[in-house]
C-alpha cells in the first residue's frame, strides 16, 4: 500500500465489510457494464481496489479472532487423563 492509499484510508471513515462489500459489488457491476468513460473506470478501479482492501481487513481481523477464540477454548478444556 502506498502512503497516498494509508492518508485516504485514515481520511476515510471505516466502513464496516457489510458496507464495503456491497459497494465493491456495485462499483464491478459498474465495471462490467461496459459504456463508463475510462477516467470514471480508473476512479471506480482505485475505489474497487480500496473497498477490498477494508473487506480483506476485516476478514483478517474476524480470522484472528476466531483463531484466539479457538486457543482459548483449547487451553481451558483440560486434557483427557487416559484412564
Amino acid at each position: 500500500m502506498s502512503p497516498q492509499d494509508r492518508t485516504a484510508d485514515q481520511a476515510a471513515p471505516e466502513l464496516t465489510y457489510e458496507q464495503a462489500r456491497d459497494e465493491l459489488v456495485s462499483v464491478v457491476q459498474r465495471l462490467e457494464s461496459g459504456g463508463v468513460p475510462l477516467d470514471e473506470s480508473l476512479r471506480l478501479w482505485e475505489r474497487g481496489e480500496e473497498l477490498a482492501g477494508i473487506c480483506q481487513r476485516w476478514l483478517d481481523g474476524a480470522r484472528a479472532r476466531v483463531e484466539a477464540a479457538r486457543r482459548a477454548r483449547a487451553e481451558e478444556t483440560p486434557a483427557p487423563s487416559g484412564d
